[in-house]
């Protein structure tokens, strides 16, 4: 059942490449909230409601239907995504089928899952078996950058586990949020399980994550926000999920630079790393670490390449980057750079607001793509996550101060690491406090592997397999063995 907020009040929802009005939608608040907990906590009944119940054939088969229907719309959400988010509409129809793929992905895991873990409990008179059963109500916060894939890495795997949801997208991006919950309807989930409020963090993120009723709290934004939502979730002893952040570094070494292919893949890869969706994005490689001996040749050829990217509006043939998602956004983004340059560094290319075009109004919130030289770590703009179109430049000599200055920073979420040589690559890949580390590439994710962090980019088990692994952090290396340019950017 759709509904207007309990006080009638409405959000107009903007299109960052010209600050005009997209949607209007609700604008819930806490009275919302606690509806759509009940609704989600009485559909779960205790683990006696239609979903939970329901075997786990035919959950896995709604997911696929899911999976279908999103297919189906595929150009409709990703225009959608396009316009809400400013990103290209490329990247948007990338987005829809990885969240295609997570759905088909958690079917095909809750399916093959076994009937328990049997427990020799040393005594042929007793049978111990661990067993898994859903949580209960899962209240999932999402990001305004990826709002349709991060909803889709928390809904997916609840449904999957027979839990009921409620979740709120940013209110600055809820569009593709609604229309998934609509296909979730569509395909047949039993009314309850499923809740969408849109509305702001305060009072509606907040309200859910002290929930009594709330069992689960998944949240993926900002460290300030994400710390304060979760202080008020542990208060009331709920299981806990959280991505805060990155500031990840990308670490270049010489002989990765030592052919013209090596060179080139390189300089591609780090264009990719911090520009797409315009640094948006909380593993963008923002810190580009490089031995001294290569920085002169490759920074100017990365300034080069950045110069020529082309900025407009998302849905417009040929554009490469689209415009920062508010002015919030690109406000924060102008501090950064000129806080860099008060401190020293020394500006490459970007650096400004571009001029107006046929593909990029002067009320969008554009920004260039930024390349600032001569940066240290004790720079505000290396320490903080930017979230925009800006790639700081930093150097090392050897092995063991690369990994120095990759690892120096409270943030632990993603990093690289680019060399010929396989030994060391793998041998510096390993000793880098990052939850995901690429090496000879960057941005790919699987699926299959989890996806967290170390420091404050993230975070519970007791006993077993289960209980050993929280006292471990996991890492996830993904090894490319014949790295190649990806050409998102042409240069």
């Amino acid at each position: 059942m759709w509904r207007g907020a309990a006080s009638g009040a409405t959000r107009e929802v903007l299109d960052p490449a010209d600050a005009k009005t997209l949607q209007v939608v609700a604008e819930g608040g806490a009275e919302d909230a606690d509806a759509a907990v009940q609704a989600a906590h009485t559909a779960f009944a205790g683990g006696r409601g239609d979903w939970p119940l329901t075997p786990v054939a035919e959950r896995a088969a709604l997911l696929r239907r899911v999976a279908g229907l999103l297919q189906r719309d595929r150009e409709e959400i990703a225009l959608i995504e396009s316009r809400d988010t400013g990103k290209t509409l490329e990247e948007g129809r990338v987005d829809v089928d990885d969240v295609t793929n997570a759905f088909r992905y958690f079917a095909d895991l809750v399916m093959n899952e076994s009937g328990g873990r049997v427990v020799d409990a040393g005594s042929p008179d007793v049978h111990s078996v661990v067993v898994h059963e859903p949580v209960g109500v899962c209240a999932l916060i999402t990001p305004w950058n990826y709002p349709l894939l991060q909803a889709s890495w928390k809904i997916a795997p609840a449904l999957a586990a027979g839990n009921t949801f409620v979740v709120k997208p940013s209110e600055v991006t809820p569009l593709s949020t609604v229309h998934l919950v609509k296909l979730l309807v569509e395909a047949g989930l039993p009314a309850g399980v499923a809740n969408v409020v849109t509305g702001p963090g305060v009072p509606v993120g907040a309200r859910l994550a002290e929930h009594p009723q709330v069992d689960l709290f998944s949240f993926t934004g900002g460290l300030a926000s994400g710390t304060a939502a979760a202080s008020s979730a542990v208060a009331g002893a709920k299981k806990i999920a959280l991505e805060l952040g990155g500031k990840n570094p990308n670490v270049v070494f010489a002989d990765a630079c030592a052919t013209e292919e090596g060179f080139d893949t390189a300089v591609d890869q780090a264009l990719n790393a911090a520009f797409i969706h315009s640094g948006q994005v909380c593993s963008a490689g923002a810190r580009l670490i490089i031995e001294e001996s290569v920085r002169d040749r490759f920074v100017a050829e990365l300034a080069r390449r950045a110069e020529r990217i082309k900025l407009g509006r998302g849905t417009a043939e040929g554009v490469e980057c689209g415009p920062l998602v508010s002015q919030q956004q690109l406000d924060k983004v102008e501090a950064y750079v000129a806080s860099a340059l008060a401190e020293g560094a020394q500006l490459r290319c970007g650096g400004q607001r571009p001029g107006p075009s046929d593909e990029r109004p002067a009320s969008g919130y554009f920004y260039a793509p930024t390349v600032l030289d001569g940066c240290h770590r004790g720079m505000k703009v290396v320490r903080e996550e930017t979230f925009g179109p800006i790639l700081t430049v930093e150097t090392f000599r050897d092995e063991e101060e690369a990994v120095t200055l990759a690892n120096d920073t409270e943030y632990g979420l993603a990093g690289a690491v680019w060399s010929a040589d396989t030994a060391r690559a793998r041998r510096v890949a390993a000793r880098l406090r990052h939850g995901t580390v690429w090496i000879n590439d960057y941005h790919p994710y699987l699926p299959q592997a989890e996806w967290g962090g170390f420091g404050k980019s993230g975070i519970g088990r007791e006993l077993g397999p289960a209980g050993l692994d929280e006292y471990r952090e996991s890492k996830h290396i993904y090894e490319n063995l014949r790295p190649a340019p990806v050409r998102w950017f042409t240069g």
